[in-house]
């Protein structure tokens, strides 16, 4: 579990870096809801963004994409009313998800940034 945890802690920080280059502000950072947790609450160009990070050493067992189930984009919806609802967010919101495959050195292979991926 630790290097699970561990590639999780290298995904977010290169996925927030990923993001604040394209000129994302990061407002929150595993923000905990009573349903789980946001990776990352942004804003851009006035929308807020809600970004799911999925991490993957090599893709031998299948692609980050690959554990973005029904399931688990429900959890994410739920988290992104429920910190809108909280924060009283009145303007446009998106839900995104950026999935990075690191090589075995966990340098990045693989950075995609999927925009709306909740519709």
């Amino acid at each position: 579990m630790a290097q699970h945890n561990e590639v999780g802690k290298i995904g977010e920080k290169l996925a927030r870096e990923f993001l604040e280059k394209q000129g994302y502000k990061i407002l929150e950072q595993n923000y905990k809801t009573k349903y789980a947790e946001i990776d990352l609450v942004t804003e851009n160009q006035k929308k807020l963004i809600f970004v799911e990070v999925r991490t993957k050493v090599g893709e031998q067992f299948g692609s980050p994409e690959d554990t973005l189930d029904r399931k688990k984009l429900w959890k994410v919806l739920q988290n992104a009313k429920f910190y809108s609802g909280f924060t009283g967010w009145q303007g446009p919101e998106r839900i995104d998800a950026v999935c990075i495959v690191l090589n075995p050195d966990f340098s990045i292979d693989r950075l995609t940034h999927h925009e709306n991926i909740v519709s």
